[in-house]
């Protein structure tokens, strides 16, 4: 051992190379011991070394002769009461949270939640290598009202045909050619990863036979999936640079609310073996016990020094070293909580806004949690943008068939300023979607008026129930010609009235092209043809379709704008709008409150330079009357008849030519 941690300011966190080895620091509170082993290649300890103790449970030395590429992982000793929620257990081989890269998957393995048993065979171990050069990113490729591609990479490219077999299921495959062109022709604005952080099975998957496939249950913050990310984090900046080459930003889907450990009959990895009762919150009255506000478990102290510290940490790291665009917060109010319940002011929060590295980055949060007050849709503070389920909701509802649904849709498309609008606000923050990764995709919502979770192995017990899908007549598949129709053309509306709205749009990758999962809604644990897109069954009438309302959003700032629409006024303002019958009357009180209105029109912007969009639920087409003077009107989207009505269950498009002068 060499230098010790006390003379050393500032001490970075985790492995960092010296001029005669590697210097390592930890923090550890409650433990009485640390030591850190190095491992050879074949896996095998070569060496132990007793850290030193310092000021803040920080325990830091110097082991000389160490190089890029060395292997370790951390022991801790101290009390085992878990009733008092200490959990130290110096059989178990930890992970460094501050690693930067690991050296193989975690797999689950029950030894790992067994006290006493030693788990160095069975854990992957931090890879010791220098930071790339810093990068210090201009302003990110994305801004507010643009589309967000949710993207799991896995499953987005492991069929793929024309990525080379060795990269599909990796970051590399972003980087194709092929798979960069599919994006840039849906003008797609920034890609939305979900976790690419180095994430275990929960523990009831493998005697299953399932994996998990998404992600959401990381054990490390800054070391990605070797699976995704074979080269580390040099293979995330491959692929953000190569979407930047083309004009598309790139965020990371993150999870810093809860860790793989699970509960206390889960594994220890890391978090828990290091100081459980810092690093996780506890019921007041009984320390040994988790909170649960994730649903997986456990739940991170986010009010805590040492946690946000973590989490800062590892948000910059990706936007140095990678060249990040922006991050969504998974279950993003545990960021925000404290003993008494969530704050928009909450430390983390703020920090992360404040942060000289992180200030100018987008920022959006998934705004619920299961916890005391877990709803928090509209609370977190600008610059946040939030993921919107009113919209999602609204949106299905409407073309399921509900009744009084008209209004309701009217304020989703104008930016949900019942959500948004409070203290004077004049741009929404809302980021709206009709699909996510987290329940049916696009298509199964007309296909399926219930979920079929039957293959994730819980009695179909999981996922949600209240999906307002449809099923056209059929559960499920059908050769009926008829309902195949029906099903597309409510698809189609689904999208177009996706890229009608006000706000940022998030589409989930695959939905553009018929993407099903055979009604699974919760395919979390399904890595395989379930959620994998399947590149050569594509729909190409819905991709074109796709392709045709993103181009007229991209064009038409009418649109794609963020300010909330206002009632049209003659004030000749871009974000006014006028809502219409389809038989060319202003919309009256009587209209907006009949239960069975089926069509409506949305005319946006000033004359001269105005776009009317159709929304027609009913069955039956109509002609609509378009504000006059008509002759300057042009079909401005997919889906006209021949005859120029607009079919039923459709949405529509006119843009208005300028008069000559």
């Amino acid at each position: 051992m060499g230098n010790t941690g006390d003379d050393l300011t500032p001490m970075r966190l985790g492995a960092s190379l010296t001029p005669s080895g590697a210097r390592f620091a930890v923090h550890a509170p409650g433990a009485e011991t640390i030591s850190v082993c190095i491992f050879d290649a074949a896996d095998a300890e070569t060496s132990r070394h007793q850290l030193t103790a310092g000021k803040d449970s920080l325990f830091s030395g110097t082991v000389d002769g160490l190089k890029p590429g060395n292997r370790y992982g951390f022991r801790a000793d101290g009390p085992w009461s878990p009733e008092t929620g200490d959990r130290f257990d110096p059989a178990k081989l930890l992970v460094d949270p501050y690693a930067i890269r690991i050296d193989r998957p975690f797999a689950f393995d029950p030894r790992l939640a067994a006290f006493g048993e030693d788990t160095a065979p069975l854990m992957p171990k931090g890879v010791i290598e220098a930071p790339l050069p810093p990068l210090n990113p201009d302003r990110p490729f994305f801004a507010p009202g643009g589309l967000v591609y949710e993207l799991p990479v896995r499953a987005f490219t492991m069929l793929h045909p024309e990525v080379p077999e060795e990269d599909r299921g990796t970051l590399k495959a972003l980087a194709h050619p092929a798979v960069l062109d599919h994006l840039v022709s849906l003008n797609v604005g920034a890609v939305e990863l979900l976790p690419v952080a180095a994430w275990i099975d929960e523990r009831h998957l493998p005697r299953l036979g399932l994996a998990n496939a998404w992600g959401y249950n990381p054990v490390t913050m800054l070391a990605l999936d070797p699976r995704l990310a074979p080269g580390g984090i040099a293979d995330l900046r491959l692929a953000v640079e190569a979407l930047h080459g083309r004009g598309i930003g790139v965020m990371l889907d993150v999870v810093y609310n809860h860790t793989g450990e699970s509960d206390n009959d889960g594994p220890t990895l890391s978090l828990r073996g290091l100081a459980n009762s810092t690093y996780y919150r506890h019921e007041q009255d009984n320390p040994g016990q988790p909170v649960n506000d994730t649903g997986c478990g456990n739940t991170l102290a986010c009010d805590r020094p040492a946690v946000q510290e973590l989490v800062l940490t590892a948000l910059r790291h990706f936007v140095v070293q990678a060249g990040i665009d922006g991050f969504r917060f998974d279950l993003a109010p545990i960021l925000g909580r404290g003993d008494d319940g969530f704050s928009p002011d909450a430390k983390l929060l703020k920090a992360i806004i404040d942060d000289p590295v992180l200030h100018d980055r987008i920022m959006v949060a998934e705004p619920w949690d299961i916890g005391p007050g877990g709803y928090q849709l509209g609370n977190f503070q600008p610059p946040w943008l939030e993921w919107n389920d009113l919209a999602r909701d609204d949106i299905r509802r409407f073309w399921r068939g509900d009744t009084g649904m008209t209004g309701a849709l009217a304020t989703r498309l104008s930016g949900s300023s019942d959500v948004f609008g409070h203290e004077r606000a004049r741009k929404t923050r809302s980021v709206n979607f009709v699909a996510a990764h987290d329940g049916f995709p696009l298509g199964d919502l007309v296909t399926y008026a219930h979920k079929h979770n039957e293959a994730n192995g819980e009695d179909n017990r999981d996922g949600h129930d209240a999906n307002h899908s449809w099923n056209n007549g059929v559960e499920g598949p059908s050769d009926d010609p008829e309902i195949r129709k029906a099903r597309n053309a409510d698809a189609k509306a689904l999208i177009a009235t996706l890229f009608a709205s006000r706000g940022t749009l998030l589409l989930t990758a695959g939905d553009e092209f018929g993407h099903s999962q055979k009604g699974n809604n919760n395919a979390y644990a399904q890595d395989n043809e379930m959620t994998w897109r399947d590149w050569s069954e594509l729909d190409r009438e819905r991709l074109d379709f796709t392709k045709a309302w993103s181009a007229l959003r991209t064009r038409c700032p009418s649109l794609s704008g963020t300010a909330f629409l206002q009632d049209a006024d003659g004030s000749g303002l871009p974000d006014q709008v006028r809502w219409m019958t389809p038989d060319g009357r202003d919309m009256t009180p009587g209209d907006w409150e009949n239960p069975e209105l089926d069509a409506f029109l949305m005319v946006l912007g000033a004359p001269g330079q105005r776009l009317a969009v159709l929304f027609n639920r009913g069955h039956d087409p109509v002609s609509p009357q378009l504000p006059a003077p008509a002759e300057r009107w042009t079909v401005a989207s997919p889906g006209l008849s021949e005859d120029g009505m607009a079919p039923g269950r459709s949405v529509i498009a006119w843009e208005e030519t300028a008069p000559d002068r």
